[in-house]
């Protein structure tokens, strides 16, 4: 008999998926936990294998569709029988929540989750399609569908003198800004990231007068949200939001780290990085100060015994951050080894779930880019996240001289719900020790 395959959950946070390309066809013979289809999830491209065996009679989504958790997807069933009575309507030829292509999608199913939690996102499905021309059409050439709770029935813009007076600092015409306050009225918010590019210019101060038409330039370039860049932003978010930060900075002395990665380069054979590096002095420090190495719940604080380090990798879409686990009770080498397999695995797209998740702290490293310092978001449910700047070169005084030298700063962003100042500072004093006299790095 003919039975409807849902979504399965493929990873334990998933509420949705995105079908990245079926291994089957329909009519194809499929076995019991064979391939059907390789699905994005929050967290990786997971494998989504056949609980069933018989025929694939009907694929309901096609490649690029998001699909919620316990949604159909497809139809399996004896070769020869007819499913048409099993297909949901709400899918049929096309269906209802698959992504648009790029040249389809609008700024506004772009830009919004489909697992935010508000009411805009609830009411627009985040896959809505629209024609191909849309993208511009519903960012510049028509705001007063997008805008008209904004604009009273008189035609006056709901906006105080305030508004206006920053919208006209700004050259910002406010009927192309959608308001947010009650009953559609314009508050000064709304004004941040307002577009000053528009195909009509009305002025602010007179929305009587004429109003010059003007070019509308190169039309901007679309990228639909992608299922790790979607779910980025709702952790990011919600960390922002939830989680009471606040940062302690260091500018620590890495002469002696720069020359002791030299030497070991040169006489060992192998190459290790500075990331290693940090990655091995922050599990000794950890382990010194183990109180850091905890994370807050409504009922207690949870301090972790074991060391497992977040590495935040820098993909295509984003961000991952792959656990190296037990780094208090590995050797550089070993740390070194992790990082390069997760690195590479993580940029093929091919880490699995329990490689992502779990980590007791997190690092940020940026210095390979030239940044000095910066103030990373924590990684719920970790209690801090250490920001790494550049090794800079700079003058500095030893022994009442000045002489050249090596600074790195690190950042701390801590959850002051369970990691308090001193705590903090603990961790950063010892982390300073071991970054200085880094030849403990190779003893431990």
């Amino acid at each position: 008999m003919a039975r409807v395959i849902d979504m399965p959950k493929l990873s334990p946070t998933m509420e949705e998926g995105q079908i990245v390309t079926w291994h089957k066809k329909e009519g194809d013979a499929v076995e019991v936990d064979e391939l059907l289809a390789e699905v994005e999830t929050d967290k990786a491209t997971m494998e989504f294998r056949s609980f069933d065996r018989g025929t694939l009679l009907k694929i309901l989504v096609p490649p690029g569709s998001m699909v919620r958790l316990g949604e159909p997807v497809a139809v399996i069933g004896k070769s020869g029988e007819s499913a048409e009575h099993l297909i949901p309507n709400a899918r049929g030829a096309a269906p209802p929540s698959a992504a648009a292509p790029p040249s389809a999608a609008t700024p506004a199913s772009a830009a919004t989750p489909a697992s935010a939690a508000t009411p805009a996102s609830a009411a627009t499905p985040a896959s809505a399609a629209t024609p191909a021309s849309a993208p511009v059409a519903a960012a510049f050439v028509a705001p007063a569908a997008i805008v008209a709770a904004s604009v009273g029935a008189d035609g006056r813009v709901k906006a105080s003198p305030y508004v206006r007076k920053l919208a006209r600092e700004r050259s910002l015409d406010l009927r192309s800004v959608h308001g947010s306050g009650t009953g559609g009225r314009i508050v000064a918010r709304d004004l941040e990231g307002a577009s000053t590019s528009s195909p009509t210019v009305i002025p602010v101060a007179a929305p009587t007068a004429p109003t010059p038409t003007l070019a509308l330039g190169r039309e901007p370039r679309i990228k639909p949200l992608s299922m790790m860049r979607r779910t980025i932003a709702r952790r990011l978010t919600e960390s922002k939001q939830q989680v009471p930060h606040f940062y302690l900075t260091i500018d620590v002395d890495a002469g002696a780290l720069v020359e002791l990665r030299t030497r070991f380069n040169a006489e060992v054979g192998r190459k290790v990085s500075f990331n290693d590096l940090v990655v091995k002095a922050v599990a000794i420090a950890i382990a010194r100060a183990p109180e850091v190495n905890a994370q807050f719940t409504p009922e207690a604080l949870v301090y972790h015994r074991r060391v497992d380090i977040s590495v935040a990798v820098a993909v295509d879409d984003g961000l991952v951050t792959p656990v190296v686990r037990d780094a208090d009770q590995l050797t550089l080498l070993q740390i070194s080894d992790k990082i390069q397999a997760l690195s590479l695995r993580a940029r093929e797209r091919k880490l699995g779930v329990e490689e992502m998740t779990g980590g007791t702290f997190s690092i940020s490293n940026l210095g390979m880019h030239g940044i000095d310092e910066f103030a990373a978001v924590i990684n719920p449910p970790e209690g801090a996240i250490l920001a790494v700047g550049a090794i800079r070169s700079e003058p500095v005084v030893k022994n009442d001289v000045v002489v050249p030298g090596k600074r790195m700063k690190l950042t701390l962003s801590c959850d002051h719900r369970v990691v308090d100042g001193a705590v903090g500072a603990k961790f950063l004093a010892e982390l300073r020790g071991v970054i200085e006299h880094p030849l403990q790095i190779l003893a431990l």
